[in-house]
């Protein structure tokens, strides 16, 4: 078992605060987004072996288990991450396996080098994705149904928001949506930014459910993502409740500190609310174009104690034990990969105890029990 030295990325968008709270450091004054947790060569995490990436490099199986190296190949397939939004990120979506693989091939093919800004592929691989709330956590997930989208920008009465509106009641649900999210993505600029402007003033103007999008005209003043970002649910998850994030589907976060995890992938696809490469066409073969519900996730609990996230994948699964002052340990060992990271209390893991924002690597196979009194979150993959 492995402590892990993770890396925190200072990205723009994240908060001051909320990680060095978590772990219970001085802020820095700089955005501290994500901490990353796992063996992405961008930034791996470290241990007294090595990075991460060089101890499952050493020797797969032993690290990983035959079952996992025979189904995802010689690499971690999830990477576990802290997120802490200050600010709201990109409206965007992400490819499934074929459209990744084949989007890949083709830039490969056109000699696109990996590390170009305009570069759409950086892998061939799906990017599937859960985000687990710690704190009240404010997102935009997945299509309105038509007319509730189109009633939301009515009420706003800004007459250059009149043609979605009729656009909206004017088709079928998915030909609707495709018909007005084309429409705002490809709009001319000037006339665009005008038109943001007024909704802004009228989402501040009304809070309400307008409030999430005067944040959104905040941050980016006259980005067509607010108007976008308004086809889409707003979600408010409380501590302890997900939303898992399958290809296609168009989504953004906007505020709050969760834990997420997603299949090892740098494949995004943006259409507003970010100063990065925007690729519409190829977002818009890429939507799923289908409303409803968001499906917000809350934990199963098993006999064990052990409360999991189910989702439709397997290069991740996500749990967590809630461990109550004087409990027996709890044995974790599996024959897959694990990483232990403890968000509430104080928490003992084999040889190493673990305060919030610290966390374990756990090679395939190895004795793990926990024990104490906090929140420990387990991810390993289903083979």
């Amino acid at each position: 078992m492995d402590r892990l030295d993770n890396t925190v990325r200072p990205y723009a968008w994240g908060s001051p605060t909320a990680i060095p709270h978590l772990l219970g450091v001085e802020p820095t004054g700089e955005p501290q987004a994500e901490m990353w947790m796992g063996a992405h060569p961008g930034a791996p995490s470290r241990t007294e072996r090595g990075t991460l990436v060089e101890v499952i490099d050493a020797d797969p199986k032993g690290e990983l288990g035959a079952g996992t190296v025979a189904k995802f190949g010689p690499r971690l397939p999830f990477l576990l991450k802290i997120l802490a939004a200050g600010a709201p990120l990109s409206l965007q979506v992400h490819p499934n396996l074929e459209q990744a693989k084949e989007g890949y091939a083709d830039e490969e093919r056109r000699r696109i080098p990996i590390d170009v800004p305009h570069r759409n592929y950086k892998d061939a691989n799906h990017k599937p994705e859960m985000i687990c709330a710690l704190t009240e956590f404010d997102g935009l997930c997945g299509f309105r149904d038509p007319v509730q989208a189109a009633d939301l920008l009515a009420g706003l009465g800004v007459d250059s928001l009149k043609p979605y509106v009729d656009l909206l009641h004017a088709h079928p649900e998915d030909a609707a949506l495709r018909e007005v999210l084309t429409a705002i993505l490809t709009a001319d600029p000037e006339e665009m930014a005008h038109t943001v402007t007024e909704t802004a003033a009228a989402c501040s103007r009304l809070g309400g459910d307008y409030a999430p999008y005067a944040v959104l005209a905040h941050h980016y003043p006259g980005d067509r993502g607010v108007i976008a970002g308004m086809l889409l649910n707003h979600v408010r998850l409380q501590p302890g409740e997900a939303l898992f994030l399958g290809a296609g589907i168009p989504h953004a976060y906007i505020s709050g500190l969760g834990v997420e995890i997603m299949a090892t992938s740098d494949n995004v696809l943006r259409c507003g609310l970010t100063p990065k490469h925007i690729d519409v066409p190829e977002l818009l073969r890429v939507v799923r174009f289908e409303a409803g519900d968001p499906g917000v996730l809350r934990p199963e609990a098993s006999p064990d104690g052990e409360e999991v996230y189910e989702t439709p994948i397997d290069e991740f699964r996500l749990s967590r034990y809630v461990l109550p002052e004087g409990a027996a340990a709890h044995d974790l060992t599996l024959d897959t990969p694990q990483i232990l990271l403890c968000t509430a209390g104080t928490v003992r893991a084999g040889d190493h105890e673990l305060a919030p924002g610290r966390s374990v690597f756990v090679p395939a196979g190895e004795k793990a029990e926990v024990s104490g009194a906090g929140t420990v979150f387990r991810a390993t993959v289903i083979v």
